[in-house]
């Protein structure tokens, strides 16, 4: 591929958006000397690569590879028998180690979680492990380069030796700092001078503390003084330190013989950890700017839907479809200036040679590359004044020197072709150069100004025209690629919507011969249906792409429904299995229990309010079918539009009762017969009164009710004294009224009145049982009274 078009179509820029997301010297170097291949083999590779590192991007956030230094040049060193290698090289060595290591078991958990890769694995699978050699130096060196203190038996113990002398120093000189003699301090502080520990003193002190003086303040008010009672702690001190440090270099050694013998292992791995690198720097390319995998032609037949230029920013660029090397291999686009021309063929060269780079293209899906053995351009002004050549010359120049590399596998780009000299001969050279390309089989597309080319595109085979849309309301292009279609002459219509004189116009128009007029009205009609079946086109692709959209969703819900139909309905039948034998259980429980009251209702009378909670736990055992939106529900809406006065039935008791008011949290107070309870809105149903069995009554006398008198008798907030008086005379009502039993409401309180009502019950001889409500009746805040 010739470097003139790299420059040209500023594939360079393309190179540094890449460079932006490497982490390794290494990488950067490939991309450094990233070039398009002209192979289809290597360019299909290359693009399976970046769909590898595409897929584990959007998997797994990208393959681990943090910042590697290069290590070549340490690899070289290495060659020489005695040379050792620092800390700092052997800890890039060792960081290059550790991330083979978690790069290979990376891929090793995507193997497991069966992500299947194309390319990849094949980098990965050259990737040499080291363990024994990996585990010797991350126990050694540390990221910064240092030794660590597991390196050697021998450096531990120096280590630790050294860090006993300095402390049993500093706790020495610490007396000076805190005793008395700290007033002879310039600071009360302990530092440190030629590696030996020191104190700062007021140079009229120096004889006090004894000791050798190592330094002096710049303005020699201040003796860093070595005490003479920590002098030999010192030389301890430096003796260890001069150990260590031959220790360390004794290490080094080692190290650097233990990697020596594996170079070229070394060099390999940090290739491959490069490539990698690579790869996730073109996946990321790819998320960042909406790219996709093109695919790849072997007849070179380029087909670009909505592609756009990738260096202008999404919001602003406007996406346009290129065909060229099916049916026609040579494109003329023709229109006005700053219409979007060089744009356009900057964008089909520049995706061109990123595809040929292994790149994703900015385009959308479905969209077509080839590999073609060069790609050629000659865009802009190339003048040259140290070489004396014009515009018209510097084109020129370069359209010779293409001419005599192309191949009919080329790609050629020519912006203005035939401009700068006088427009008949150019329109003529423009017209005889097309054709020298034409006959060689490349694929070519050029810019021109002038018409002529117009009809020269029409009646030649394998050549199309094409222009960039220019809105005539607006007065600005739009630009928008339209194929078929050649440019057209605006000047008249721009002049008459900038205010020219209709006369001047028609003026005009009448020194322009009958066949240009011909032609422009047949563009500008053309130009009209076209746009009219692109914007058509456009809205017709938007729905299928929605219809396409929902009929996947459709169909995907409809195959998970089709798998999992019969396993759930095996589960509800197990399901609905398990609630039948659960409600039988506790159906035999409730019905042995009232066979257990019933056998004892001789002697002991079983209490109303236990019968209707053992209808009621009967009840609650059926469970109701969910209803759909039918008759059947508005019918059942009806029923629960509640009103005090209306007559409900409770379904969880199975009685009747009358609603009295509603009460908060959803609740009714509801009078069943003597009952007075507190009833959830969802456990009732609208009803018409029950007619009751007279059978049912037959054991009982019957008596006379009072119409005024209560069932319920509510003796909260009276006083002791009252409230007895008011329940013996409320009784004696009762038992007027034919009552069969009341209820006393005393509340809860302090338990008072509850006692003293209690006690009251005993004593009354026309009293045949009591006991406190049901607890969501009141519980011990109310007694049910059966009388005699």
């Amino acid at each position: 591929m010739n470097e003139k078009v790299l420059e040209t179509l500023e594939y360079g820029k393309i190179k540094e958006q890449l460079a932006k997301y490497l982490t390794t010297d290494r990488g950067r170097e490939i991309v450094h000397n990233l070039r398009p291949s002209s192979s289809f083999e290597a360019v299909n590779q290359r693009l399976e690569q970046t769909s590898d590192g595409a897929d584990i991007v959007r998997l797994k956030g990208e393959i681990p590879i943090p910042k590697l230094t290069e290590i070549s040049p340490y690899m070289k060193r290495l060659r020489i028998e005695n040379a050792s290698l620092s800390g700092t090289e052997l800890s890039h060595i060792t960081k290059l180690l550790r991330v083979v290591q978690v790069v290979t078991e990376f891929f090793h958990d995507l193997e497991d979680e069966e992500v299947h890769l194309k390319s990849v694995p094949a980098i990965i699978n050259r990737l040499t492990l080291m363990p024994e050699v990996t585990k010797r130096m991350v126990a050694s060196v540390d990221d910064d380069g240092r030794i660590l203190d597991g390196a050697s038996s021998e450096l531990r113990s120096i280590r630790r030796t050294i860090v006993a002398t300095q402390s049993n120093i500093r706790s020495k000189m610490g007396k000076f700092i805190k005793g008395s003699d700290a007033k002879y301090l310039s600071e009360p502080i302990i530092t440190v001078r030629d590696g030996r520990f020191v104190l700062p003193i007021k140079s009229e002190y120096k004889q006090r503390f004894g000791g050798i003086i190592h330094d002096q303040s710049a303005s020699g008010q201040t003796l860093y003084v070595e005490p003479s009672n920590v002098v030999e702690m010192n030389n301890q001190l430096r003796r260890d330190q001069l150990a260590e440090r031959a220790e360390v270099r004794r290490i080094l050694g080692e190290l650097t013989d233990l990697i020596r013998p594996h170079r070229d292992e070394l060099l390999a791995n940090m290739d491959l950890v490069g490539q990698l690198d690579f790869v996730n720097a073109k996946a990321k390319f790819v998320h960042a700017t909406g790219s996709v995998l093109p695919k790849v032609s072997k007849e070179n037949i380029i087909n670009l839907r909505k592609a756009r230029h990738p260096l202008i920013p999404k919001d602003k660029v406007v996406a346009n479809d290129i065909e060229i090397g099916d049916k026609y291999n040579t494109i003329i686009v023709t229109g006005p200036n700053t219409g979007g021309k060089t744009i356009t063929i900057k964008t089909v060269g520049l995706l061109q040679l990123m595809g040929q780079s292994g790149l994703f293209i900015t385009a959308n899906e479905d969209s077509q590359i080839g590999v073609f053995d060069n790609v050629f351009a000659d865009i802009g002004d190339e003048q040259s004044i140290e070489a004396n050549l014009s515009t018209f010359s510097s084109h020129m120049d370069n359209i010779i020197t293409i001419l005599k590399q192309i191949s009919s596998k080329s790609l050629v780009l020519l912006d203005e072709l035939g401009a700068g000299t006088d427009p008949k001969e150019g329109a003529a050279l423009a017209m005889a150069i097309i054709d020298a390309f034409h006959k060689v089989g490349c694929e070519l597309i050029a810019t021109t100004h002038y018409p002529e080319l117009k009809a020269f595109a029409y009646n030649r085979p394998g050549i199309i025209n094409a222009s960039m849309e220019f809105d005539v309301d607006t007065l600005r292009p739009t630009y928008r690629f339209l194929l078929g279609i050649p440019g057209q002459s605006n000047a008249l219509n721009i002049a008459s919507k900038l205010g020219m004189s209709k006369d001047i116009i028609d003026q005009t128009r009448s020194f322009t011969d009958t066949e240009n007029q011909d032609i422009n009205n047949m563009i500008e009609e053309l130009t009209t249906q076209t746009k009219r079946a692109h914007d058509e086109a456009d809205e017709l692709g938007g729905q299928l792409k929605d219809a396409t959209k929902l009929h996947n969703e459709l169909q995907d819900k409809f195959t998970k429904y089709e798998n999992q139909k019969d396993r759930l309905t095996e589960q509800a039948k197990e399901k609905a299995n398990q609630v039948v034998e659960e409600a039988k259980k506790k159906a035999d429980q409730i019905i042995d229990d009232l066979h257990k009251k019933q056998a004892q209702i001789g002697k002991v009378a079983v209490k109303e309010n236990e019968l209707i909670d053992a209808k009621g736990a009967l009840n609650k055992l059926e469970t109701a079918p969910n209803l759909t939106k039918n008759k059947v529900l508005k019918k059942e809406k009806a029923k629960h539009d509640f009103h005090p006065g209306d007559d409900v039935l409770v379904k969880s008791y199975g009685q009747q009762g009358t609603l009295l008011r509603k009460d908060k949290n959803h609740t009714w107070d509801v009078q069943i017969g003597i009952l007075k309870m507190q009833i959830e809105e969802s456990d009732l149903e609208k009803s018409k009164p029950a007619k009751q069995d007279k059978s049912q009554y037959q054991a009982h006398v019957s008596r006379t009710h009072s119409a005024g008198m209560s069932p319920t008798l509510d003796l909260r907030g009276h006083r002791y004294e009252e409230a007895m008086t008011e329940v013996d005379r409320y009784i004696d009502s009762a038992l007027l009224a034919g009552y069969p039993s009341v209820t006393i409401i005393h509340g809860k309180g302090t338990g008072a009145l509850r006692k003293g009502v209690t006690e009251y019950l005993k004593r009354n001889p026309r009293v045949k049982s009591f006991g406190y409500s049901a607890p969501n009746a009141g519980g011990d805040g109310s007694t049910v009274v059966k009388l005699k």
